[in-house]
C-alpha cells in the first residue's frame, strides 16, 4: 500500500483499556510509593510522591522521597514536625510553596484522622489540585477518576489527534480520559498512562511499535505523532539582576544567614542576605543593600538561575568578619557543618559554592566587535617610493685564507699548492649502431 493510502486508513474508534493494562502488567515500573501487584496502596506515599512529582521528574523525586519517607514516616509525623525541618527536607526539590501546602495538609488529615477518599473531598485540602486528587482517589482509593498530568496530556492528544493547543485542550482532554478510566482497576489505569508517557509515547522518538495503543493512534495514522501536542509558544520573562553577599566568620567560617518572608518565591527558605531583585538593577550601587559595614569583595562572574516566569543573575559579594562580629535583627551564623540541616534551596547553594570558589565570566563567543575589525583600504592607495635595485652584481667577499702553521728552526716550509681539482667525468659515449 502506498504512502498516501496507509495515512487514510481508519483508525480504531477507541483505545481499549485492557489492551494498556496488559501492556502494564508486563511492563509496570518498580517505584518506591508504587504498591506491588496484590499490595494496597498506601495514601500518604501516594499523596507525598504526586506532590512531589508536581512539575519535577522521577528520577530527582525518588532520593528525597526516601530521606522523607525516612525522616517523617506517616502523616502524623509530618504534622507533629516544625516548618523549619519540613523545608529543611524539601530543600533542594524546588517550588518551594509545595512544602508549605503539604505541612498544612498534613496538619488537616492528622487531626480528620485519615485522607478523605473521594476527589472531591481531597480537592477542598491545601496544594492538592484537579490531577493530584484524581491521581489519589483511583490509585489510593479505587475511584474511577481520571488523573491527567504531562505525560497523560501527550499520550491522549496523540489517540485523538487532539488539534487545539495546550492549555486550551485540557478540558477536552480530561473528558476523553475520563471516558477511558475503566471501573476495574482505576489506579493501575492511571498509573499505566503515566508509564505509557514516560517510556513510549515519549515527546520526541516515540517508539510507536512497541505501544499498545498504535493500532488506534490517530496521530501515529497521519506520521504526525512527534508534533502532539500542540502548543503555544511560551514568551521568556524579563531578566531580572540582583545581588547576594556571603560574609564568613573567623574562625570556624560559619555563613551569615536569613529566613526569606514565609509568602512569596522562595518563602520561609534560608539564604545569604540578597538585594532586591529588579530589571533595572545596578550593582555597582550594591553596596547599600549589603546587610552590614565590612570590606566586602566583589566576585567574578554571576550566578544564573531560572525560575518559571523570569531568569536571574546575581553578583555575588564576600567579606571576612572578625570572631565576636554579632549577627544583624533577624539573621544567623551558621557553621559549615549545619549547613545541611538548613533550608537552601537550590539557588542560594549556587551562591554559597560561587563564593567559595568564583568562576569568572568565559569570553563571550560571536561576531567581533568594531575594534577587531581591520582598518579599510583606501579604493585608491598610494604607492610608496622604493630605490631602484642597484645595476651591479654585488660580489661575495672571498674566504680568509687559512693561517699556515709555524717553521720550526732548520726546517724548510713547502710550497703552497693549489687544491687539487676534482678530474672531470667523461660523458658515456653511445654504443656505435652497426652496419
Amino acid at each position: 500500500m502506498s504512502a498516501a493510502g496507509s495515512r487514510t486508513q481508519k483508525p480504531q474508534a477507541a483505545p481499549s483499556a485492557a489492551d494498556l493494562l496488559a501492556w502494564y502488567d508486563r511492563q509496570r515500573r518498580s517505584l518506591p510509593w508504587r504498591a506491588e501487584p496484590g499490595e494496597t496502596a498506601d495514601p500518604y506515599r501516594v499523596w507525598l510522591s504526586e506532590v512531589m512529582l508536581q512539575q519535577t521528574t522521577v528520577a530527582a523525586v525518588r532520593p528525597y522521597f526516601e530521606r522523607f519517607l525516612t525522616r517523617f514516616p506517616d502523616v502524623s509525623a509530618l504534622a507533629r514536625a516544625g516548618e523549619d525541618e519540613v523545608m529543611s527536607a524539601w530543600a533542594g526539590l524546588g517550588y518551594y510553596s509545595r512544602a508549605r501546602n503539604l505541612h498544612a495538609c498534613a496538619r488537616l488529615v492528622a487531626e480528620a484522622g485519615a485522607f478523605p477518599d473521594t476527589a472531591e473531598g481531597l480537592r477542598r485540602l491545601p496544594g492538592i489540585g484537579a490531577y493530584t486528587s484524581g491521581a489519589i482517589a483511583a490509585i489510593a482509593f479505587g475511584r474511577q477518576e481520571a488523573a491527567v498530568d504531562g505525560n497523560v496530556e501527550r499520550v491522549m492528544t496523540r489517540v485523538a489527534a487532539i488539534e487545539t493547543p495546550l492549555p486550551n485542550s485540557r478540558p477536552e482532554i480530561r473528558v476523553l480520559t475520563q471516558s477511558l478510566v475503566p471501573a476495574d482497576r482505576p489506579g493501575d489505569f492511571a498509573q499505566a498512562v503515566m508509564d505509557l508517557g514516560a517510556t513510549i509515547c515519549t515527546p520526541r522518538k516515540p517508539a510507536c511499535a512497541l505501544c499498545p495503543w498504535m493500532p488506534p493512534c490517530r496521530a501515529r495514522a497521519l506520521g504526525l505523532q512527534e508534533t502532539f501536542p500542540r502548543k503555544v509558544r511560551k514568551e521568556k520573562g524579563t531578566l531580572r539582576r540582583g545581588s547576594a553577599f556571603v560574609a564568613f566568620r573567623a574562625g570556624d567560617g560559619a555563613i551569615l544567614l536569613r529566613t526569606r518572608p514565609p509568602g512569596g518565591l522562595l518563602g520561609a527558605m534560608a539564604e545569604p542576605p540578597t538585594s532586591e531583585w529588579e530589571i533595572d538593577y545596578d550593582p555597582a550601587r550594591a553596596l547599600l543593600d549589603a546587610p552590614l559595614d565590612a570590606r566586602w569583595k566583589r566576585q567574578p562572574g554571576l550566578v544564573r538561575h531560572g525560575f518559571t516566569h523570569f531568569p536571574l543573575e546575581l553578583t555575588v559579594f564576600t567579606a571576612r568578619l572578625a570572631l565576636a562580629t554579632p549577627a544583624p535583627a533577624g539573621m544567623r551564623f551558621v557553621p559549615p557543618d549545619a549547613l545541611a540541616d538548613e533550608p537552601l534551596p537550590g539557588l542560594m547553594l549556587k551562591v554559597i559554592a560561587h563564593a567559595r570558589d568564583p568562576k569568572p565570566e568565559p569570553p563571550k563567543r560571536g561576531r567581533p566587535g568594531r575594534e577587531s575589525l581591520p582598518a579599510p583600504t583606501p579604493l585608491f592607495e598610494e604607492v610608496e617610493e622604493r630605490p631602484e635595485p642597484p645595476a651591479f652584481r654585488p660580489v661575495p667577499k672571498p674566504a680568509p685564507r687559512p693561517a699556515t702553521a709555524p717553521v720550526a728552526d732548520g726546517e724548510e716550509a713547502e710550497p703552497e699548492r693549489p687544491p687539487a681539482k676534482a678530474p672531470r667525468r667523461r660523458a658515456a659515449s653511445k654504443p656505435r649502431a652497426k652496419r
